[in-house]
């Protein structure tokens, strides 16, 4: 993502869920960010799980995400949301899976518009999911969630490591 500041096609926020039991990874570009692209998330999550057993969805704390009718949804159809604190993606175990996927689609691209944008991404997410216990994507993880980690201290106000000086 190149600093220009010019984004002549405008923005896009992408919708990712992450399945923890399966090691899945899904998602889908969308032009706002609001409560009913965040209910037809919720409602792509359930449709995977149609047995109807309660399903648990690691959300951050986006106004939106807590909506009336969202949470009516959700109880409704036994999903139980839960809030990560506001900073805090270090405490969101999912975070960490969708580091390699800004790395490999996002990081360091020069897409001409969103269709080839979304094109890039979606062809990562099936290599991904192809591909889930490859070292490259392992790697990926693991230097995410150490960039995610060092971000706890300082988000928090807490004091940031200690540098030795010699």
């Amino acid at each position: 993502m190149p600093a220009t500041y010019h984004r002549t096609h405008g923005v896009r926020y992408f919708h990712g869920c992450y399945s923890v039991g399966e090691d899945r990874l899904w998602g889908v570009n969308r032009r706002r960010k609001g409560a009913a692209n965040t209910l037809a998330a919720l409602k792509s999550i359930r449709a995977a799980r149609p047995d109807g057993a309660p399903i648990y969805v690691i959300m951050d704390n986006l106004s939106v995400h807590k909506g009336t009718d969202i949470r009516r949804w959700a109880k409704k159809h036994k999903v139980e949301l839960c809030f990560t604190p506001t900073y805090a993606s270090w405490a969101n175990p999912i975070e960490a899976h969708f580091g390699p996927l800004r790395q490999f689609t996002i990081a360091n691209s020069h897409h001409p518009n969103h269709t080839v944008q979304t094109r890039a991404l979606h062809a990562y997410l099936r290599w991904r999911n192809a591909h889930a216990r490859h070292p490259d994507i392992l790697a990926a993880q693991r230097r995410e969630r150490a960039r995610i980690r060092s971000e706890k201290g300082t988000r928090w106000g807490g004091r940031p490591a200690l540098e030795t000086v010699v």
